[in-house]
């Protein structure tokens, strides 16, 4: 049996960005990405902590270094600029592979969205 299990997450960072007009996606610090072994395309849930919204979307590689987090098309009015937000990828693994499986979390810097050293 293959179960999902959270792969990678992205804890608390703030949307810097909201572009309605943008054809959809959440674009990310290319910092980012790299610290949570994220994949540029990959499918990750969007959990905003201000408002309880939760939504699915895909990965844009932004600005390296620029701490950028914009939400784009539709996503745009579920999560506003100031917006609290856990990025979270999920994987596939078999049950026994699963039980002893270690996620990648990473918690930036709030304020900045930079990592923390």
């Amino acid at each position: 049996m293959r179960i999902e299990v959270v792969r990678a997450k992205l804890h608390r960072i703030t949307v810097t960005e909201a572009d309605l007009n943008y054809i959809g996606s959440i674009t990310l610090d290319a910092e980012l990405i790299e610290a949570a072994d994220l994949v540029v395309g990959e499918k990750v849930q969007i959990v905003n902590c201000n408002n309880g919204e939760r939504l699915e979307t895909y990965v844009i590689e932004g600005s390296r270094g620029s701490g950028q987090v914009c939400l784009n098309g539709p996503a745009a009015r579920r999560c506003q600029p100031g917006d609290i937000i856990i990025v979270i990828a999920y994987g596939s693994l078999e049950l026994e592979e699963a039980r002893g499986f270690k996620p990648n979390l990473v918690f930036p810097d709030t304020a900045t969205n930079r990592l923390v050293p």
